[in-house]
């Protein structure tokens, strides 16, 4: 049996301590609808829409989705893996230089070989 949320709560995991951190969790609506139906169609920034549709996604797929901390940096998403972790950084677009340069930042700081990726809404050719 599967329960429902209308909130996600993601803690915090210090990746290079390899900690929980007990302050500063981020939630998740279970349903990105219920966003219209709080702030309507107009209202809301789409890098944060993309961001909660991609944490739903990832908890389906790996069943538990932290924030990632490295340093004074966040990694959008840390998915522990017993074969392998993977790292996940949102945006909407990263066309801007230094909006590359913020994304890419923590994902660059992390000592370990696991998968890191980058997802955007950016077209590109």
């Amino acid at each position: 049996m599967r329960e429902n949320y209308l909130l996600f709560r993601a803690n915090r995991y210090d990746i290079k301590g390899k900690a929980y951190l007990q302050a500063m969790e981020k939630y998740y609506l279970g349903d990105p609808g219920f966003r219209f139906w709080f702030l309507g169609k107009t209202s809301g920034d789409l890098g944060h829409r993309i961001e909660n549709v991609v944490y739903l996604e990832l908890l389906r797929r790996h069943r538990t989705v932290h924030i990632g901390k490295v340093g004074s940096t966040e990694v959008d998403f840390y998915t522990p893996d017993p074969e392998s972790d993977h790292y996940y950084q949102v945006s909407l677009t990263v066309m801007d230089e230094k909006t590359l340069a913020r994304e890419l930042h923590p994902l660059q700081s992390i000592d370990d070989n696991h998968p890191k990726t980058l997802l955007t809404m950016d077209r590109i050719g």
